[in-house]
Order: C-alpha cells, then sequence, then structure tokens
C-alpha cells in the first residue's frame, strides 16, 4: 500500500547498517581486549619494559577504540538524520499524491452532481409543460362532453372529437407520470452522489 512505502523503504536499508555497526563495534571491543591481556600480562611477568610498552599499546588501543566508537555513534546521528529527511521527502510527495486524488475527485463528483441538477431542472420544465397540457386537453375533453350531450345534431362528430380529446388527456397523463419517475430516479442518483463526496470528504478529513 502507499502508506506503506516510507517505512518498507527504510526498513530495507537497517540490516546492512546494523552488519556494519556490529563489525567496528567488535574490531573496538576486540582492541580493549587485546590492550587489557597485553597489561595483564606484563604485570604477571614483572618486567618493566614489558609492563611500559604494554601499556603504550593499551593506551594506543583505548585510543583507537575509543575513536572507532565515537565514529560510529556520529555514523549513526547523520545515517538517522538522512533517514529521516528521506521519510519526510516520500510522506510529503504521499501527502501531494493524495491530495490531488481527493481534488480529482470532488472535482469529479462536482461535475457529476451539477448534470445531475441541470437534467431535474430539463425534467421539472417538461413535466410542468405536461400539466398544463394534460389541463388543456382535459378542459378540452369537458367542452366537447358539454357539446355532444347539448346537441343531438352531429352527435357522431361531436362525439369523435370527445374521444380524440380524452386520448390526448390520457396521453398527456400517462406522460406527466413518466416524467415523474425519471426525475425520481436521477434525484435518487443525485443522492446517491452527494452521499458518496461526504464519505469521501469525511474520509480524507
Amino acid at each position: 500500500m502507499p502508506s506503506q512505502q516510507p517505512q518498507q523503504s527504510q526498513a530495507s536499508r537497517m540490516p546492512a547498517r546494523r552488519r556494519q555497526r556490529s563489525t567496528r563495534l567488535a574490531v573496538a571491543v576486540a582492541l580493549l581486549a587485546v590492550g587489557a591481556a597485553l597489561v595483564f600480562g606484563a604485570l604477571v611477568s614483572t618486567s618493566t619494559g614489558l609492563t611500559a610498552v604494554a601499556a603504550v599499546v593499551a593506551v594506543l588501543a583505548g585510543a583507537a577504540a575509543t575513536r572507532i566508537t565515537h565514529s560510529e555513534l556520529m555514523q549513526t546521528r547523520r545515517d538517522a538524520a538522512r533517514d529521516r529527511a528521506v521519510q519526510a521527502q516520500e510522506y510529503r510527495a504521499l501527502t501531494e499524491r493524495r491530495t490531488a486524488e481527493s481534488t480529482a475527485f470532488a472535482a469529479d463528483m462536482s461535475r457529476r452532481i451539477a448534470e445531475r441538477e441541470d437534467a431535474i431542472g430539463v425534467l421539472e420544465r417538461a413535466l410542468s409543460d405536461a400539466q398544463k397540457n394534460a389541463a388543456e386537453q382535459g378542459l378540452k375533453r369537458a367542452q366537447e362532453a358539454r357539446r355532444a350531450d347539448a346537441a343531438e345534431q352531429g352527435r357522431d362528430t361531436a362525439e369523435r372529437g370527445r374521444d380524440e380529446a380524452e386520448s390526448r388527456a390520457a396521453e398527456a397523463i400517462v406522460l406527466v407520470a413518466e416524467l415523474e419517475a425519471e426525475i425520481d430516479v436521477v434525484r435518487a442518483e443525485l443522492d446517491s452522489l452527494r452521499a458518496a463526496a461526504a464519505r469521501r470528504n469525511h474520509r480524507s478529513a
């Protein structure tokens, strides 16, 4: 996973450094042990010259061990500082990538929500027109019905007009129902998109 990359890259460098550190510390301990052994041997032999030589060698070995230990300590500090700098760069790159992904997601969700809102506006206008047409057709049907009831003459013509008006009114009612159903579907999609955007924003926060 992207969030584990800095830890993995840092962990991959640790074994080699630990081996180098162990080797150097082992050399320092060996020098101290050699110096101590020489001093002990010189003391046992009770030789003044040998004791002096052993003391000089012990001092040099101690100085070398101290130098190695100090160098290892400084190198460890430098390595730690370098690791922190590399890890900070990796986390910064990861943060920038996540920020870019979140921005792209927010832009896409905003675009899709705007499209759904535009579609709802178009459908609502179409629904209003269809409802107006249905009302007009209902009025015409009532007028045709009154004409058919009021006049015996031309009854067939009036009845045909009434049937046509009823047919158009029924078609208008069906259209209204279809548009209302389509608006419900688009609104459901819009609610789903808004909920997804809210969940993503909540996780990003």
